[in-house]
């Protein structure tokens, strides 16, 4: 019995060990979202907002001193029928306020009811439990078009968390 045994068990070792090389080779590629990047003179634009998203790239547990890593997403959505919106800049801070990334290299078409993601990765580890974004979007009118939510989900061993926050304006900027 002992011996059909062992070469099951190196059979089904080696198995694993070639199905884990196979795996580590996949490309993962987010956000799932093309961008639609565009030439737009800016200060034409009769509206503005800054807003600004609460984010956590990371969560304390115990008694403070281990930290939980998790995966953001910033969901940008226009929810305007039939206008569209513009992205200006999606800026990362960590907890101290400082610029980590610019995710809107340019500004950013939102058609009526589409939708962008920006994400940071589970292994980002300068944003903090406090990070945040401040996103500036405009458009040709005033509307409450835009929805912005952060999303964040961890999971480690049998552990798994998430949760959403929503951004709140901090600047409004009208042109009549």
């Amino acid at each position: 019995m002992k011996i059909i045994i062992l070469p099951v068990l190196l059979l089904a070792l080696f198995i694993s060990c070639q199905n884990k090389e196979k795996v580590s080779n996949i490309k993962i590629n987010y956000p799932s979202h093309s961008y639609t990047y565009v030439k737009l003179d800016t200060a034409a634009l009769k509206y503005k907002e800054i807003i600004y998203v609460p984010v956590y790239s990371d969560i304390y547990y115990l008694d403070g001193t281990k930290r939980f890593l998790l995966t953001t997403t910033l969901s940008v959505r226009n929810i305007s029928l039939a206008d569209s919106a513009f992205v200006l800049s999606a800026i990362f801070n960590d907890s101290y306020g400082k610029q980590l990334r610019n995710y809107a290299a340019a500004p950013i078409l939102l058609k009526p009811l589409e939708s962008i993601e920006f994400v940071i990765e589970d292994k980002e580890k300068k944003g903090g439990a406090g990070a945040s974004f401040i996103l500036e979007w405009g458009g040709n009118r005033y509307s409450n078009q835009i929805l912005i939510q952060s999303v964040m989900i961890g999971t480690a061993a049998q552990q798994g968390i998430s949760f959403t926050a929503k951004g709140e304006v901090i600047r409004r900027t009208e042109k009549k």
